[in-house]
């Protein structure tokens, strides 16, 4: 069985937001690192070279194949600053509908700017998508 590809790492999380050219970018990465950690309680740790992620589980699928994955994760991509959360949260499609300017993807939101959403609805998400995660694999 394969091994996972992103996998906690010691690398700075500091070191790796000072590095993000776009100052709007670095600026709101730095913003959201500060929300996930009050809304989770978890200090942000490297996953890979460009995950932060906040606390951690184990999974096991069907399958058999297991493996770790954050809590909640984020990442400022190239395009969009994109958050990692469950598909399945209650409430999740309702919350999509009051965040603001984003896109989806299976479990990922993605947003340009801060400035285009609703941070109390974007901590809601996290807060909710958290919660979702701990009920399927309880530690």
């Amino acid at each position: 069985m394969a091994n996972n590809k992103t996998t906690q790492t010691e690398s700075s999380v500091t070191d790796f937001i000072n590095s993000i050219e776009n100052d709007v970018k670095r600026e709101d990465s730095a913003r959201v690192v500060e929300l996930i950690q009050q809304q989770t309680g978890f200090e942000p740790k490297m996953w890979g070279t460009s995950i932060i992620g906040f606390g951690s589980y184990q999974y096991r699928y069907d399958s058999g194949r297991k493996g770790d994955a954050p809590l909640i994760g984020f990442s400022p991509r190239k395009d969009a600053l994109t958050f990692y959360l469950s598909a399945n949260f209650t409430g999740r499609a309702e919350l999509l509908e009051k965040l603001g300017k984003h896109k989806t993807g299976k479990g990922c939101v993605y947003i340009k700017t801060l400035q285009d959403v609703n941070l109390d609805v974007l901590k809601e998400m996290v807060d909710r998508s958290a919660n979702h995660i701990r009920t399927i694999y309880p530690s």
